[in-house]
């Protein structure tokens, strides 16, 4: 698997037309696809469940990139397996066992994986650095789409690369919010591996064409 990774998020996505929107990402450089699971508690908006999660798996080609923006994300790890999720994002701060609750998601044969809201320090993930295969840093504040990348979040993926690398990990680090064509570059620089990137493709009026882009900069 190439170190570098896009993977379009549906939360911007056409949803009278859901099924096109996954068929053309499918057509697609894109190697994830990334699912923004919001209960109305966590975060102030709610998106969809199990019941869309595997009409959606019915239909996509790549591996789901599954992101819980839930409380007791631990009630329903074996469901979401079940409805499709390959790799499986729960909240630093939603889970007060989190090495037990990573443990799960591995037993469960999914690929674990930790976000952290702008305001968390990423120090606080040191001690399960090496149990995950990915981090998630949020660089606008987890809800909505659209919003403007948090400049400040470049120190903290550096902060996140050198803690990876001092530890010997192969942790990759994704980012979620904010994404462009412009600035890309001196997130790769940063030490991003994996992209989320919502509206910056299915606002555009060639997705396919903005996806491959993208691609051109790893």
């Amino acid at each position: 698997m190439n170190k570098h990774l896009i993977a379009p998020s549906i939360l911007t996505a056409d949803f009278l037309h859901l099924d096109e929107e996954i068929r053309m990402v499918n057509k697609s450089e894109a190697d994830l696809l990334h699912l923004d699971i919001m209960d109305g508690v966590f975060v102030p908006n709610l998106t969809f469940g199990f019941p869309v999660i595997r009409q959606i798996k019915s239909v996509s080609n790549l591996p789901l990139d599954v992101h819980l923006m839930i409380v007791e994300p631990d009630r329903y790890l074996e469901e979401y397996r079940d409805a499709g999720a390959d790799w499986l994002t729960v909240h630093y701060e939603t889970c007060p066992h989190l090495h037990r609750t990573i443990q799960k998601i591995r037993e469960l044969g999914m690929k674990p994986a930790v976000s952290v809201n702008p305001h968390t320090d990423v120090a606080l993930l040191e001690p399960v650095l090496g149990d995950l295969n990915m981090v998630l840093v949020m660089t606008v504040n987890p809800g909505f789409g659209g919003q403007k990348f948090i400049d400040a979040s470049y120190t903290k993926i550096r902060k996140l690369r050198k803690m990876i690398t001092d530890a010997g990990a192969k942790t990759l680090i994704q980012i979620d919010g904010g994404v462009t064509e412009e600035n890309i570059g001196s997130l790769i620089e940063a030490g991003v591996d994996v992209f989320v990137v919502g509206n910056t493709v299915f606002s555009a009026k060639d997705p396919v064409q903005v996806i491959s882009n993208l691609k051109k900069t790893f």
